[in-house]
C-alpha cells in the first residue's frame, strides 16, 4: 500500500510541473500600413507575479526592428511552470 501511495504521489508531482507551461500568441493591432519586410520584437519576463525584467512593450519592439511606420503587432504569452514566471514579447512588423 505504501508503494502504491508513494507512486500516486509521485505521479501526480510530475503532472503538475508538466501541465504549467502554455504559450498563446494573440495579434493585438493592424493598421492601414502595408506589411513591411522589417520585424522587431521586445521581451521581458514577470518572476512571481512582482519582479520583473526589460521592456516588452510596442514601442520598444518598433525601435529594435528600425521601424517607424507599424503594420501589426502580435503579443505572445508563455506561462512557465506552475506559473511561476510569464514572458511576454511583443513582434512589430512595418517599414
Amino acid at each position: 500500500m505504501k508503494k502504491f501511495v508513494v507512486m500516486v504521489v509521485t505521479l501526480v508531482a510530475i503532472c503538475v510541473l508538466v501541465a504549467g507551461c502554455a504559450t498563446i500568441t494573440v495579434p493585438v493591432a493592424v493598421t492601414a500600413n502595408p506589411v513591411g519586410s522589417k520585424v522587431g520584437q521586445a521581451s521581458g519576463k514577470i518572476w512571481l507575479g512582482v519582479f520583473g525584467s526589460a521592456d516588452a512593450g510596442i514601442q520598444a519592439a518598433a525601435e529594435n526592428g528600425g521601424i517607424t511606420n507599424i503594420s501589426t503587432v502580435d503579443i505572445t504569452r508563455k506561462l512557465g511552470v506552475l506559473g511561476l514566471w510569464i514572458e511576454y514579447e511583443a513582434t512589430v512588423t512595418g517599414e
